[in-house]
């Protein structure tokens, strides 16, 4: 028997909302967007531990995301983007996370998803797809797990055919386009391209059951055999059907790697500042003060362990919150010395010159002032964010519950969504290998090497 297909959340439950922010439009800069995330963090806050519980695909929750217009914050302004860089999607990202985690991530895989062809593609590709997003305000999702080899790219004339599985998926089954990324028969070259979701080659298994992060719809997706042009090959020539020569081993074409990652720290933190203030207001409100220490206290905000605990966590929070906008900031940098400027897009290679498979770095390679050395430089204080907000996030999720109470604990309450939704995540790849390349950069003075997770 077939697997039934998860219940959706209704968009019109946000009608108010949605008429709220048509009227307001588009905020005006940095300052306005993070306030814009806040508002719908707000809502989402609601009810997220309900949600949680039912485990209903985000269809509602997307469409918010859509009519607060944060799928553009960082599109072209000529397109109706906000023009914004990639500083201010990390600090978007970390807001939302604080209403609801999964919803956090969605956002910020968008964000990575409609940066790909920037990163990869040619000058008429970023242009053209930048386009079709920001002006439709469509939700992108990927099916992009490179330790899954088993989805085959043919060529078939002027066509590819992409064919197999990917075990995990993110956002595909609320998206509207979906990245795919495969091998090219015969080769190693790995090819990403930009498809619609609803077609009939598109079949979710709906499968998305775990620990933490439930609303994501994380789950494996079977390609059969959805037809491409070579034209929509990011980076490719569709004439030659390979990448030139001169263009090959540039750092930035492996930008991809250390800007999700960085993505993953933000909405860590982000989940992790929504614990404790969600914590925070239980405890003004329903926690009590312990009638057996001697020294009893009227009211639990009182008490010396739990403001201990509290003082504790935000500090650590804070010091996690500045590494991030300093790596999110020095990212950026990146992104700019590049072309990519937020608002505009800089010209770069034409259809005739491509970029290549964005594994291979050379340390002699350069695209403006982007070298392997300060891409490695990046990467390294991208991993150092990725220990301290795992870390960090673990240890405050977790430990709320120390000044909650056993009340707490409580299913409806919800306070175990924020530790699920790290702990699920921070599992995506071993922490230990970011705390390597630390270690490795500090001693050593080496530089990560680009890899598919770094």
């Amino acid at each position: 028997m077939a697997k039934p297909i998860r219940e959706y959340t209704d968009p019109s439950i946000y009608d108010t909302y949605h008429a709220h922010f048509k009227r307001e439009g588009h905020p005006r800069d940095q300052v306005g967007w993070v306030e814009r995330a806040r508002q719908v963090a707000e809502i989402y806050a609601l009810d997220a531990a309900q949600r949680d519980i039912e485990n209903k695909s985000p269809i509602a929750e997307v469409a918010l995301l859509k009519s607060a217009g944060l799928l553009k914050v960082l599109g072209p302004v000529k397109y109706g983007g906000g023009g914004e860089n990639w500083e201010t999607g990390y600090k978007v990202i970390r807001e939302v996370a604080k209403g609801d985690g999964s919803l956090g991530m969605l956002l910020g895989y968008h964000f990575l998803w409609s940066t790909t062809a920037n990163v990869v593609g040619t000058h008429e590709q970023q242009e053209s797809i930048q386009e079709v997003i920001i002006r439709n305000n469509y939700f992108v999702g990927g099916a992009v797990n490179p330790r899954d080899s088993d989805l085959k790219i043919t060529s078939d004339g002027d066509w590819l055919n992409f064919n197999g599985f990917k075990n995990f998926n993110t956002g595909g089954v609320v998206s509207d386009l979906t990245i795919l990324e495969g091998v090219l028969d015969g080769t190693e070259d790995h090819i990403f391209t930009v498809v619609k979701t609803d077609q009939p080659g598109m079949q979710f298994s709906h499968n998305w059951d775990s620990l933490g992060l439930r609303l994501t719809e994380s789950g494996s997706v079977k390609i059969d055999n959805i037809r491409v042009p070579w034209s929509d090959a990011l980076g490719w020539d569709p004439k030659t059907k390979r990448p030139v020569a001169e263009l090959l081993n540039i750092p930035f074409a492996t930008m991809l790697l250390p800007t999700i990652q960085l993505v993953f720290s933000n909405f860590y933190i982000g989940i992790a500042q929504g614990a404790i203030d969600a914590a925070s207001k239980y405890t003004v409100s329903h926690t009590r003060a312990w009638p057996f220490g001697g020294d009893n206290k009227g009211e639990a905000t009182e008490e010396f362990y739990i403001l201990e605990r509290y003082e504790t966590f935000r500090a650590h929070l804070t010091a996690a919150d500045a590494l991030c906008d300093r790596a999110g900031a020095e990212v950026a940098k990146v992104y700019a010395d590049a072309g990519q400027h937020g608002s505009t897009i800089s010209p770069g290679p034409s259809s005739a010159e491509v970029v290549t498979n964005v594994l291979t770095a050379s340390p002699s390679g350069i695209r403006g002032a982007v070298s392997a050395q300060r891409r490695g430089e990046v990467a390294a204080l991208v991993a150092s964010a990725k220990v301290v907000t795992t870390d960090t996030g673990l240890s405050v999720t977790s430990g709320i519950f120390e000044m909650l109470g056993s009340r707490a604990t409580g299913k409806k309450y919800g306070f175990d969504r924020f530790w699920r939704d790290i702990r699920t995540h921070s599992l995506h790849d071993p922490v230990a290998y970011k705390k390597r390349e630390v270690g490795r950069w500090h001693v050593l003075g080496e530089v990560p090497e680009p890899t598919w997770y770094t």
